[in-house]
């Protein structure tokens, strides 16, 4: 899975950027002819230390959905990672089809512990629901989506978004669910098209940092999926941040936003067509 144990980043949800312009080190060594100067490089820190919890409302449960429904396929033997035991099981999951009003679908793949049809109906509708707030670009690779309970981070990757429903209260509590999920969805249908572009790559090098320690411990694994979430504040909701927020985010990954804006992404249902 792309996200690990690395990320229990347990940080406060205060929302405030950690002022990377006051972390400038400037170090000046004097030659022996006593005029010559070196300056080493300027080292910035990113503005935060993981981007899920920068602000609550970015995507809010009062959004526009593009979840339009789902049927029930019964169970079937299915292979689903569950972090609990840190493996891939094969177990026999309630089968959930959903559809979104942009065409696309997920098979939602609930745990059989959850003991009932309709309890397992309760999760896959809840979830589906808030995913559908995820704009089209972000979906579009996500066939899958596994959903146990525990309390085990999310994860995204392999075609699919995980879900252990014991995380979520946390998440839900910090008003970062939709959040998580868009920095989920990332992994899945934003990594393996884009995170080792040569346009990628390149942003990456001319930024003058990354957006958060998280992205720069993980380069390579969370850059993308850590940018997307400030990505969308600055681009499309500028009006739910503060200035203060913006011109952070806009200083530290200039050149990160203008790769994802040539992109052209499908972004609704955060933009109309």
């Amino acid at each position: 899975m792309k996200t690990d144990k690395g990320r229990q980043l347990r940080v406060q949800a205060d929302r405030k950027a950690s002022g990377w312009l006051a972390a400038l080190v400037v170090v000046v060594l004097a030659a022996c002819s006593g005029d010559e100067r070196v300056i080493p490089p300027v080292v910035v820190r990113p503005p935060f230390e993981g981007t899920i919890f920068i602000d609550p409302d970015i995507i809010t449960e009062a959004d526009p959905t593009t979840f339009t429904g789902l049927v029930y396929a019964g169970q079937g033997t299915r292979e689903m990672f569950d972090r609990r035991v840190d493996a891939w099981v094969t177990t026999e999951p309630y089968l959930f089809d959903t559809s979104f009003s942009d065409g696309l679908t997920i098979e939602v793949q609930v745990n059989p512990e959850f003991a009932s049809v309709a309890a397992a109906e309760a999760e896959a509708l809840f979830y589906a629901d808030a995913v559908g707030r995820l704009p089209t670009s972000l979906r579009r690779d996500v066939e899958t989506m596994w959903i146990h309970q525990g309390v085990e981070l999310y994860g995204g990757g392999n075609r699919n978004i995980l879900i252990h429903t014991g995380q979520s209260a946390e998440y839900i509590g910090l008003g970062i669910l939709e959040e998580t999920l868009v920095h989920e969805a990332a992994h899945t249908s934003m990594d393996g098209r884009y995170g080792a572009s040569s346009g990628w790559l390149a942003a990456q090098s001319a930024d003058p940092t990354f957006i958060s320690n998280y992205a720069r411990d993980f380069p390579s694994r969370e850059d993308m999926a850590e940018t997307l979430v400030p990505y969308l504040a600055v681009r499309y909701r500028s009006d739910r941040i503060s200035s203060s927020m913006r011109a952070e985010i806009e200083g530290a990954i200039p050149n990160r936003i203008a790769f994802l804006n040539a992109l052209g992404l499908d972004m609704f249902p955060i933009v109309k067509p």
